[in-house]
């Protein structure tokens, strides 16, 4: 499917500043929900692989069936993502979106109060089921309720609340691990967002309207797609290029993130407590990474993000895994390996609301974004298994290098998208 110039505006000049300045009302809340069921996603995602030191000492769980948890929730979250996109093109953007944090947050409750590792892996699984949906209806709401010249922008800065979400589940271990025993902490880490979930949910319903876009192309007969008709003559080549993409994306981030505080304990003999200044810089970096992403998606171009991104972050992860630097130099290291690794996040929604028509665009954007995360997912447990009988940080580095490689090349033969016009079509 080609885009046409004719479909294409102008980009805008301005600022993130000038986004948030112009934003009507509609718009502002609509960011703010997403912001926040995206902040919820990082939080709920990124408590377990705090956690897989911990689990592996109480439990005596081998590294690569820890790393199979992570696998198996994010190849739950492809299924889910799919699907719940179909569902945002069928029921709504909003209701896919408040049924899915009601997924993740109910499942997170079980993670809490699971008695063996058999048990938690099973409830994380239903975790990546949701969180994987609420991307996909979370990122297709953003993408058509703001104006296309600040697309990139908007769809960027709310990927930017997964770091802070990331934060929220850093800074509670601290927190909990301070206060408490290892055996009862790691419970409560997984209940850190039963309550912002319990507000956020109430003010969706309330505040949040359906894009009128969303609301013409279902009330059409005629453009009710099937959840196969990404898969059509007009659609399956970019389809097929940006899943691939994205398994290069997230296989790169996966590899590195699931395993790096497992990392900072086994190579740099950390703490959970003592790792946590190390993880907050990568986190600070990351932050700054998908809000200069954001800018860059509309400046640059989606694709060219992803380019630029993709080889900054390979050999960022060369030098932090492999070269033998200080502890200082590895504290500050942190600060581009987050922003290099996260930064390409904020052109992926934009693009993938450009790339499909409305009535799949749900479809579209769950299945490339949510197949790249869960084929991507293999990473962490391949690594796991194989750093086994070799050195973590070698195995690491191979895996996320190789993903960087893949997401470089298959960008690539991938259209640029940006300041595309959406239709009800």
């Amino acid at each position: 499917m080609s885009i046409a110039d004719s479909d294409i505006l102008p980009v805008s000049d301005g600022s993130l500043i000038r986004l948030f300045q112009d934003m009507t009302p509609t718009e502002q809340r609509t960011f703010w929900a997403c912001a926040s069921g995206y902040a919820l996603d990082g939080l709920d995602f990124t408590v377990y692989p705090l956690l897989i030191g911990t689990l592996m000492s109480l439990w005596s769980v081998p590294a690569g069936q820890a790393g199979l948890a992570v696998t198996l929730s994010l190849l739950a979250s492809a299924g889910g993502g799919w699907v719940a996109g179909f569902l945002s093109d069928r029921i709504g953007r909003v209701r896919t979106l408040v049924l899915t944090i009601s997924w993740f947050t109910v499942a997170s409750l079980l993670c809490a109060a699971a008695q063996n590792f058999s048990q938690l892996i099973l409830f994380r699984t239903l975790v990546g089921v949701g969180f994987g949906g609420e991307w996909a209806a979370g990122a297709v709401l953003m993408g058509e309720a703001i104006r296309p010249v600040y697309r990139g922008r908007a769809v960027g800065c709310v990927q930017a609340s997964y770091a802070i979400g990331w934060g929220g589940a850093v800074l509670g271990q601290a927190l909990l691990f301070s206060l408490l025993r290892p055996d009862l902490a790691w419970r409560m880490m997984f209940l850190l967002g039963l309550v912002p979930c319990l507000i956020l949910i109430p003010f969706i319903i309330r505040n949040v309207p359906e894009p009128p876009l969303s609301i013409a192309a279902r009330s059409s007969a005629k453009l009710r797609g099937s959840m196969l008709a990404i898969f059509g003559p007009l659609y399956r080549r970019n389809t097929f290029l940006a899943s691939l993409a994205f398994i290069g994306a997230h296989g790169g981030y996966y590899s590195i993130n699931t395993w790096l505080p497992t990392f900072l304990k086994t190579a740099r003999h950390l703490s959970a407590v003592g790792s946590t200044g190390y993880l907050g810089l990568q986190i600070a970096g990351s932050f700054a990474g998908y809000l200069v992403g954001a800018w860059l998606a509309d400046r640059a171009g989606r694709r060219m993000v992803f380019l630029m991104f993709s080889v900054a972050a390979a050999g960022t992860t060369i030098v932090y895994t492999e070269f033998r630097l200080p502890g200082a130099a590895i504290l500050w290291l942190g600060v581009p390996l987050g922003f290099f690794s996260s930064g390409y996040y904020s052109a992926m929604g934009p693009f993938l609301t450009e790339l499909y028509p409305t009535h799949l665009r749900g479809s579209g954007q769950g299945f490339c974004y949510n197949v790249g995360r869960g084929l991507g997912a293999l990473f962490p447990a391949l690594i796991g298994f194989l750093s086994e009988g070799r050195t973590l940080a070698v195995v690491m580095t191979i895996f996320a290098v190789s993903a960087y490689g893949l997401f470089f090349l298959t960008a690539l033969c991938l259209p640029e998208t940006r300041g595309k016009v959406l239709k009800a079509d």
